[in-house]
């Protein structure tokens, strides 16, 4: 169990609740298969034992990433608006965020980043959507509370994280980055 000693809460309550019941959609909270083959390499060149899913929904990266890699890793998941997987995480080789900073609630954003920052060991990999999405909240709310451009979020990631790789997608964008203090290998 993590020191939760000096941790700054990453999700309102009637936030969490939103979520809760948004995640109970079949398609909500499982991006994460189609970044499996890019999460794989990167696990192989990083040679990592241990990655943590932050914000891991219904846990498709648990269940597809196994048929891209070449060897057996451990993964934690963690979601503070899922049941079970709500425990403060424990900190990772790398750490896996996948279209989720996005839907970060913007007054818990800098909690959210700075709680990465304590859980990723060495290496990072992060996907954001800086558009509209499809799906809204109950409240009426676009669910990506957060809809600012890649320059927006690099400032944000790079004043925390040594920025590796990056990639535009259609939608947005991936990259990988490092804990700074650490070096390649």
């Amino acid at each position: 169990m993590a020191d939760t000693g000096n941790l700054r809460q990453v999700i309102s309550d009637e936030y969490r609740e939103m979520q809760e019941s948004l995640h109970e959609d079949e398609d909500y909270g499982s991006a994460a298969e189609s970044y499996a083959p890019l999460v794989a390499l990167v696990v192989g060149q990083c040679q990592v034992g241990k990655i943590l899913d932050y914000g891991s929904g219904k846990g498709s990266l648990r269940e597809y990433l196994p048929k891209h890699l070449i060897a057996p890793v451990e993964i934690d998941e963690y979601d503070p608006a899922i049941p079970g997987k709500e425990e403060t995480p424990d900190p990772a080789e790398l750490v896996v965020c996948i279209e989720v900073l996005e839907y970060v609630e913007p007054d818990m954003l800098d909690n959210v980043l700075d709680d990465l920052v304590r859980v990723t060991d060495r290496f990072g990999f992060f996907t954001v959507s800086t558009g509209e999405a499809k799906k809204v909240l109950p409240d009426g709310r676009n669910v990506h509370l957060i809809q600012e451009d890649a320059d927006w979020w690099w400032e944000k990631l790079s004043s925390r994280f040594k920025i590796h790789s990056f990639a535009r997608t259609k939608t947005g964008f991936w990259l990988t980055c490092l804990k700074k203090g650490q070096n390649n290998g």
